[in-house]
């Protein structure tokens, strides 16, 4: 049967993992969290577990302490079998030789023929080529609005442009009580400013041809500056500097504020709280070169190669990620499934996609944004460093060019040392 223990940190969650595992066969840490979804990725493997007779452990870490708390497991040699792996700590593991390559999926389970393309080629980003990860969905980022507030604010077309964007923010800025812009300052809002980057900059490259990063260039320090002023104007709440994603999806089904750039996954608790005629969802505003660059991510399941299962691990990342309960697990975390056809679902085919939709359908416009996660500091600038300086640059303790230039030194570091292991 399985067994949960959900919002652990820390040394509690190291303690009970050493304590507990050996009564189990797997050990499944997840940490992207909360109970609902905990309860959902129980229902999945307890199917497994009457299926196979095997006992599975799940481990749930908060996601404002997972990154650290899980490479602090990691290396007090307290390791899990399954990890639910998000793209940017990927390379990290990798790089480090400690995830089992899932090669042999191919030929044991019936199931891997129906993987996209993109799943595939996503799940082998790392390890030269080898498939590290199966992916089990992608979130693209497109933008919310609230009608109510826009027109209330005098605001009869959903902004297109950047510049539109700001000022309609500014504009509901000006109502009693609201703001414009749901702003995440917190865990998980690298993506933000690298989307703003990247549409004043028009471009989605992270690194020029000598290798050097662009976060520093003219238009990359244009878009920070613009999510600079907008905290600082006003526009976004004085507490999103500190908001995760909790927080700026209450900020927006609360109609504190008009817009919310985020995933699918958003959509589950805004279509709860919402009426669907007062919401709607349109893709990233464009920058002055005509084009938006939402980001793009992923997680999915990895096993780490000092398993003492893995041939069971391994059937268990296949029952996981199976057209059908990929399909649930989709349609519950907000993501894009794997398997080919999985958009001729119904589910998929509401009104409520219809922003992710044509920014797929429309690749010359909206051409997407995959953060360097391939470097092995790429989960510490993500989860650590952007965050804690993009803090200060909110407050007004750097400037944009100040931010730009520190980001883009550890980027181009990291890319140095990337380039220099590629070579060996």
């Amino acid at each position: 049967m399985t067994r949960r223990l959900t919002t652990l940190a820390g040394a509690s969650a190291l303690a009970l993992i050493a304590g507990g595992a050996a009564a189990d066969d797997l050990t499944l840490v997840e940490v992207i969290t909360s109970p609902e979804r905990t309860e959902v990725l129980e229902g999945i493997v307890s199917a497994w577990e009457e299926e196979t007779g095997h006992n599975v452990e799940i481990v749930s870490l908060p996601w404002g302490q997972a990154f650290e708390t899980l490479a602090t497991m990691v290396a007090g040699g307290d390791i899990p079998d399954i990890v639910e792996m998000p793209e940017r700590w990927m390379a990290l593991y990798s790089g480090a030789g400690q995830l089992m390559d899932l090669a042999p999926l191919q030929d044991s389970w019936e199931d891997y023929g129906t993987l996209t393309e993109q799943t595939v080629n996503m799940g082998s980003m790392s390890a030269g080529g080898r498939l590290e990860m199966i992916p089990y969905g992608f979130y693209l980022r497109a933008m919310f609005y609230n009608k109510d507030l826009l027109a209330e604010a005098g605001i009869d077309t959903p902004p297109g442009t950047m510049e539109e964007f700001v000022a309609a923010a500014q504009a509901v800025s000006e109502l009693e009580g609201k703001s414009g812009y749901c702003l995440r300052g917190g865990p998980g809002g690298t993506g933000g400013w690298l989307m703003f980057a990247a549409a004043m900059n028009d471009s989605a490259e992270f690194f020029d041809a000598e290798g050097n990063s662009t976060m520093d260039s003219e238009g990359s320090v244009a878009g920070l500056q613009m999510m600079i002023d907008l905290y600082q104007s006003g526009a976004a709440p004085r507490d999103s500097v500190n908001w995760g994603f909790n927080e700026i999806v209450a900020g927006f089904y609360s109609g504190t504020c008009a817009f919310l750039d985020q995933d699918p996954d958003a959509l589950i608790g805004i279509s709860d709280r919402m009426d669907a005629e007062s919401f709607a969802v349109m893709p990233m505003p464009v920058g002055p070169g005509g084009h938006a660059y939402p980001t793009i991510g992923f997680a999915g399941w990895s096993v780490f190669n000092t398993t003492e299962s893995p041939e069971a691990a391994m059937d268990l990342v296949g029952h996981l990620s199976n057209p059908e309960n990929n399909a649930t697990w989709a349609q519950f975390v907000g993501v894009i499934p794997i398997h080919e056809g999985a958009d001729q679902d119904p589910y998929f085919q509401t009104e409520q996609f219809a922003g992710w939709f044509e920014t797929l359908n429309n690749p010359d416009t909206y051409i997407p944004l995959l953060p360097p996660a391939y470097l092995e500091g790429y989960g510490y600038f993500a989860d650590s460093l952007s965050i804690e300086t993009g803090q200060e640059a909110l407050l007004g303790d750097l400037t944009a060019e100040e931010l730009a230039d520190q980001w883009a030194q550890y980027l181009t570091d990291e890319y140095a040392a990337y380039q220099a292991a590629q070579a060996q």
